[in-house]
């Protein structure tokens, strides 16, 4: 049995969250790019059991505060899917970051999180349809909305007060989030490096880095963080060689694209054919688990899908791992990972 966990331990939790050539990349890890217009959903996608953002603020709006009101910043931590599993996940640090506002002059509180619109398992693999073609379902944004659950952040996970702030401070921070929700349109599940210890290929784009560029925002507005509260941020791993870049969605499913490209495409629409969520969820969990294994044990590729291009992955041991790491609170004035602040535009 131990032999078991070790082995599908990870994906199981993995699993259960979902259920509730030459790089063209230039320097790695590759930036993630910004775009200047939010495409609108499919309406084949839908958010499945939770809608997205169901009692938060109208679209592109944000709470204004008085410049000389004094504002908390709380770091908010809580298992993915509290709801359906409890404090499950919660115990294999399987964790949904979030940041919350109260305004200590006029008695408000706000929390504010960004998620994917359309559930995990829907950002993370493409639905095959009946044509053999692809469809993605993959947007995340911010939602804000009034009051802060304090039993629901704080009962099994994190609700600690990091800073306090000004009204004029916040206001500003909400420009950055505005252009940010704008700009950053798309959850990446995967953080891609070659080992454990070494080299990162891909970053994640989640509820978790969104709060650390936020914070990253804060510090860079000369808030001061409380240095002595540590906070955690949960990360899926995949480990592979350098990934070979196939092309844009553009290219590798063009109908008139050369035989490479056709290759390419008839390999990604057989490999997301594996995890499709049309079935039985104990069928579609052992699915899951044999399919990323059989890859590795086959030294078949994966094809992750990132910046709305294709890439070949050539996947390692340990294949993948969850991590909890640590990221320290920013220091006023100082972005350390500029990453995600890069105007990546296409």
């Amino acid at each position: 049995m131990d032999t078991v966990l070790d082995k599908y331990g990870i994906l199981v939790c993995f699993v259960m969250v979902f259920l509730a050539g030459t790089s063209l990349a230039g320097p790695w890890p590759a930036p993630y790019k910004r775009y200047t217009v939010r495409p609108q959903s499919n309406p084949y996608c839908n958010a499945g059991v939770i809608s997205f953002c169901p009692t938060g603020e109208p679209d592109n709006i944000m709470p204004e505060f008085n410049p000389g009101d004094v504002i908390e910043i709380y770091a908010l931590k809580k298992p993915v899917w509290q709801f359906k599993f409890g404090d499950v996940l919660g115990k294999l640090n399987i964790m949904h970051d979030a940041l919350g506002f109260k305004n200590v002059n006029t008695g408000m509180n706000y929390t504010m999180e960004w998620y994917e619109l359309f559930q995990l398992m829907n950002c993370t693999f493409a639905h095959v349809l009946k044509n053999e073609t692809i469809q993605w379902c993959n947007q995340g944004a911010v939602c804000i909305y009034p009051g802060i659950k304090d039993r629901l952040w704080s009962e099994n996970g994190t609700l600690a007060k990091i800073a306090t702030t000004t009204g004029s401070v916040f206001n500003s921070f909400s420009d950055w989030v505005l252009w940010d929700n704008r700009t950053g349109l798309f959850y990446e599940t995967w953080t891609v490096k070659d080992k454990p210890d070494g080299n990162t290929w891909f970053q994640p784009f989640d509820c978790a880095s969104w709060v650390i560029r936020a914070l990253d925002e804060f510090g860079r507005l000369g808030v001061s963080f409380n240095q002595s509260i540590n906070l955690n941020y949960t990360k899926i791993n995949l480990y592979s060689a350098q990934p070979e870049y196939l092309g844009t969605s553009a290219e590798v499913f063009d109908k008139n694209a050369n035989k490479t490209m056709q290759t390419f495409a008839q390999n990604i629409v057989k490999f997301y054919t594996k995890f499709q969520s049309q079935k039985k969820w104990e069928e579609l969990a052992i699915e899951i688990l044999e399919d990323l294994y059989d890859i590795f044990e086959r030294n078949d590729p994966f094809f992750l899908y990132y910046n709305d291009a294709y890439w070949r992955l050539n996947l390692t041991s340990p294949i993948a791992k969850l991590t909890y790491e640590e990221s320290p609170l920013p220091k006023p004035g100082k972005i350390d990972n500029k990453l995600y602040f890069e105007k990546h535009y296409p």
